[in-house]
């Protein structure tokens, strides 16, 4: 991870427009690519940044980060503080609550409800940052990453991307595509999933569970 401390603005164009002035801010550089610019102020959200996947060009007083759906980042640079590099190794994730957990384990043993036909091939596949919950391959041969989550948010699809991103660099398993699976998605996070690719599956935990949810059947 690289820490810079440093005077500077920030402008951002996309989907939207937005310009931070000029005042000292904290510019964090993860491994994955993704670039936050936080203030000393406002708990743990940036005040602007760009998810990886995407490509920072470095120049004298500017950087330029783009992303594959051609929003810039472009943070002006006027005096750096300080500098820093560290090597944090890689992370072992968070822990999955009870329900996640058990979630994931029942849909291994039926993936089948998630999508017909999609069979399993690896539990917790590994990558450099972090294991993907359930790799699946479906009937016509595609290899399919899954991440279970028991609400389906933004940070589900943007985890999902990086671990895709990863998976599709290895010849033996791309293309990959990925699904998120919930037992609610938010309709943001449904937005952000289709515009890259990614399909969202809502599943019933009682269901799985062979148990009688809240909600009375006719049949």
């Amino acid at each position: 991870m690289r820490l810079v401390v440093a005077r500077c603005e920030v402008d951002y164009t996309g989907r939207l427009s937005a310009h931070l002035p000029m005042a000292v801010r904290l510019i964090m550089v993860k491994a994955d690519g993704c670039v936050a610019v936080h203030s000393d102020e406002g708990a743990y959200k940036p005040l602007n940044w760009m998810n990886a996947p995407n490509h920072l060009e470095e120049a004298e007083g500017e950087w330029v980060v783009t992303n594959r759906a051609g929003e810039r980042l472009v943070i002006r640079i006027d005096e750096v503080l300080s500098d820093s590099e560290y090597e944090l190794g890689v992370a072992p994730g968070l822990t999955k609550d009870m329900v996640e957990a058990e979630l994931q384990r029942l849909l291994a043993d039926a993936p089948q409800v998630i999508e017909d036909g999609l069979s399993l091939l690896r539990r917790e596949y590994p990558t450099d940052l972090g294991p993907v919950d359930l790799l699946c391959r479906d009937p016509g041969g595609q290899v399919v990453a899954v991440e279970v989550k028991r609400k389906g948010e933004i940070d589900g699809v943007e985890q999902l991307t990086r671990y895709l991103e990863r998976l599709n660099r290895d010849p033996g398993l791309a293309p990959v595509r990925g699904i998120l699976v919930a037992q609610a998605v938010t309709p943001q996070a449904r937005t952000l999933a289709a515009s890259r690719g990614i399909a969202c599956v809502e599943v019933d935990y009682d269901a799985l569970r062979g148990v009688e949810g809240n909600n009375l059947r006719l049949f």
